[in-house]
């Protein structure tokens, strides 16, 4: 059966797009490097009719599905178990701008679109495709709709889900869904296109999706601040929704800890602020204004000087141009990657009511402390949408692998347990993947989870689209 299947997977998509032998580690291996796979064969499609195609042929196979864009995902979600049965079903050969119309203010693009190369198509033509995020050189849009990703500009412009007007979907049955709609209005039933945004692949193959585009800000103004608390950041933001409107476009908070690594392990980056005991937390702030950049900054400098006159702020750094501004960015972009040349760590991606962040804070911070003395506590995040990166280190003088193998399990509970009392999601914007399906189990509702099964049942009736993700059955 399995010789048949792999000769039908290459008479439909040609034989150099069945790899089945080799090194097959960049489809195997998930990004974090905590999961090695075995595929019986990954498959690379070039059109809509062609997964159709091999769809079709592993549901008569009974055979299982695993798709795949940019391999860039945090939670296990599109990597193949280590049975050997499973086709890894890769778009990166999907990578075609079907159209982009500018009147409209939208883009139809393939699901294998790198999302950087995505940004440059819209700029070129002199509008803003707005998702950014730290894979986006090697992410690609199929998965960022796939997760739900979120990224730096939520705050303004909102989620993958948010900017996404319709899909073309593969169901598991192997029929194609043409909903590539780019209208901004459409009651026609039930909204199947919010069915497969953030699914992870477990109801059907994203394909192709038409994206909402926006014009091109007049200006762009980005500042570094110093504030004394988790609170004072709080405030900065209501200051910065007053002042700004929706010209906020971008709110981060980072923890003093979270850029000494930075500061640490890539010197060549200049931290402002750094080892600051008047700064335990910075702020990166962007505005964009569709007025004069005069205008612009004369409403950004309005707000800092309120933020000061409040004590919200103790000192800040205006970026003059847009190189310095790319260079603030890069400073936080990099956090993740710092973190990892420090060893390995406990990740989380949670979300809280911004108004109750500093006291969720400082509750787990409490309560990790006591629990394991030395831990440390790599805070950084979204604040503007409420989403952190509440990652934890091992202490310093620790061996990272032993920390993980004595203390993963205990402190994902500590801290979802804190999540759930401050009314949080344990998943913002990664998805569940793997690595998190057994915490859905326990932490969502058993109505939701009725539902899911329900509707997972409904299209994907053989459980061969991404079996073991988001659901554990």
């Amino acid at each position: 059966m399995t010789t048949t299947l792999l000769d039908t997977l290459r008479t439909l998509v040609g034989p150099a797009n069945v790899l089945a032998d080799g090194d097959l580690t960049a489809w195997e291996q998930d990004w974090r490097r905590r999961v090695r796979g075995k595929a019986l064969a990954v498959v690379r499609p070039a059109s809509t009719q062609e997964v159709a195609a091999v769809v079709k042929a592993c549901a008569a196979a009974g055979t299982a599905i695993v798709p795949q864009g940019g391999n860039t995902g945090l939670a296990v979600g599109s990597t193949p178990d280590d049975s050997g049965t499973q086709i890894v079903l890769s778009l990166t050969r999907m990578n075609t701008v079907r159209s982009i119309d500018t009147d409209n203010l939208t883009m139809t693009v393939e699901a294998g679109c790198i999302l950087q190369n995505l940004q440059d198509v819209a700029q070129n033509a002199g509008v803003l495709f707005p998702l950014s995020l730290a894979a986006e050189g090697s992410c690609t849009i199929g998965g960022n709709l796939g997760t739900n990703a979120g990224g730096t500009q939520v705050v303004r412009y909102g989620n993958a889900r948010d900017l996404c007007l319709g899909l073309e979907v593969v169901t598991a049955s192997g029929d194609i869904w043409n909903g590539l709609t780019g209208l901004r209005k459409d009651n026609t039933g039930y909204d199947l296109r919010d069915l497969f945004i953030g699914s992870e692949g477990t109801l059907g193959i994203i394909t192709a999706a038409t994206l909402k585009l926006y014009p091109e800000p007049a200006a762009r103004l980005t500042a570094w601040a110093a504030v004394p608390s988790m609170e004072h950041a709080v405030a900065l933001l209501g200051l910065a929704h007053k002042h700004l409107g929706a010209g906020l476009t971008g709110f981060e908070v980072m923890g003093q800890f979270a850029l000494s690594l930075v500061g640490k392990h890539m010197p060549q980056l200049r931290v402002p602020f750094l080892g600051d005991e008047n700064a335990p937390w910075c702020v990166l702030l962007e505005n964009s204004d569709s007025e004069s950049e005069e205008h612009a900054r004369g409403r950004f400098e309005a707000l800092l000087e309120t933020a000061f006159e409040a004590s919200c702020v103790t000192d800040a750094v205006v970026a003059e141009n847009l190189t310095q501004a790319q260079q603030l960015w890069h400073i936080r972009e990099n956090i993740p990657l710092a973190q990892a040349e420090e060893g390995l760590n406990i990740k989380h991606d949670i979300s809280i009511q911004i108004s109750r962040i500093p006291a969720f804070v400082a509750h787990t911070d409490a309560v990790l402390r006591r629990e394991i003395p030395g831990v440390r506590l790599v805070n950084f995040g979204h604040l503007g949408d409420g989403n952190l990166h509440y990652n934890v280190q091992a202490p310093e003088q620790g061996d990272p692998k032993a920390f993980l193998r004595d203390h993963e399990e205990h402190v994902h509970q500590l801290v979802y347990d804190a999540v759930a009392e401050f009314g949080g999601s344990f998943s913002a914007e990664h998805g569940i993947g793997e690595l998190k399906a057994d915490k859905l189990e326990k932490y969502q509702s058993p109505v939701a989870l009725s539902m899911m099964r329900a509707v997972k049942q409904a299209l994907d009736p053989q459980g061969i689209m991404n079996p073991g993700r988001v659901l554990n059955r």
